[in-house]
């Protein structure tokens, strides 16, 4: 699909990048943008960087429709903050580590306009290292509501919401640090339907200072704190009790996930083998992470890299 294939009365779309002292990255990100073939409105919420940041935000200055350097309370604040200076009619943010395929903002803003009852689209994503080399494809299904409430991750810079479904739902909830995209996606869910596209639109940028690998417990963590959040949300407790096994076996899995991610083999393993007792099948999904963490344990990592190779299976996979 290309720019002329989208009309000339195409609504308006906008990206919001947070951004904090990630350097090395932050102008790759914004070149993502800014390349994309369809007109948008970017905005870059900068938490008061000292390490170069400002400049390169400052480089390309003049396409911005705003931009923002000062102290913040983190990245929920400073997303929220772009989205609501945002006008455009479908939003997204993309963290200043990640970035956008060519042609992703056409497409997403085609599959928006083919499912008007839809609060959000959502496509598969790469993962990457720190210098851009491609480790694992993400390919995800056709989740709705009930797979968010199992703790089915998607990649959050392949998602675009509308922005009016967003408003409804709330913004980002300030007291979640790792998995508040996923606490958004469920409300959001709430107000329409989610559709997965099968198109690759966005690469997660894995490298040692990314939250999901310098600070792996806490995705756990959150995980049963929304398992308790849903205990109390109308739409999702009414679910709960016919689901209960489904949803504590992908909180664990979630979190032996996070932990392996994190270079924790022991505690995922454990995580896994809880995740097993509630749902075997779902559990045994991941069956390549929990080789990985055996053989970890028993024989070392450059063991486990070996069982990580041959099983094809990188960090940050799916």
């Amino acid at each position: 699909m290309n720019a002329q294939s989208i009309s000339s009365n195409t609504p308006l779309v906008s990206i919001v990048t947070p951004s904090f002292n990630q350097a090395p990255y932050l102008e790759q990100t914004m070149l993502s943008v800014l390349g994309q073939s369809l007109p948008l409105e970017y905005i870059v919420v900068d938490g008061g960087s000292t390490d170069g940041s400002l400049g390169i935000i400052q480089r390309y200055a003049g396409r911005l429709a705003w931009w923002v350097s000062e102290p913040d309370a983190g990245q929920a604040e400073a997303i929220n903050k772009g989205l609501q200076r945002a006008r455009g009619e479908y939003v997204a943010w993309l963290n200043s580590d990640d970035l956008y395929l060519p042609g992703a903002v056409t497409q997403a803003v085609h599959a928006l306009r083919e499912n008007p009852e839809a609060s959000m689209v959502f496509a598969n994503a790469i993962t990457i290292d720190a210098q851009g080399r491609k480790l694992n494809d993400l390919v995800f299904g056709d989740w709705g509501l009930e797979e968010l409430m199992r703790f089915r991750i998607i990649c959050q810079p392949a998602v675009f919401m509308r922005r009016a479904a967003l408003e409804r739902a709330g913004y980002l909830d300030l007291s979640y640090h790792y998995l508040l995209d996923h606490h958004l996606w469920l409300r959001l869910a709430q107000q329409g339907p989610v559709r997965h596209v099968a198109a690759t639109w966005a690469a997660a940028r894995h490298h040692p200072q990314a939250k999901n690998v310098s600070q792996a417990a806490g995705f756990g963590r959150e995980a049963f704190r929304i398992l308790e959040w849903m205990r109390n949300q109308p739409g999702l407790a009414e679910r709960l009790p016919s689901m209960r096994r489904r949803i504590l076996a992908g909180a664990h899995r979630l979190d032996g996930r996070y932990l392996l991610d994190g270079d924790q083999p022991a505690r995922a393993l454990r995580a896994y083998l809880l995740a097993l007792r509630y749902d075997p099948a779902f559990a045994l999904q991941h069956w390549h992470r929990m080789a990985y963490a055996l053989v970890y344990l028993l024989f070392g990592r450059n063991a486990a890299q070996y069982v990580r190779r041959i099983t094809g299976h990188a960090p940050g996979a799916a």
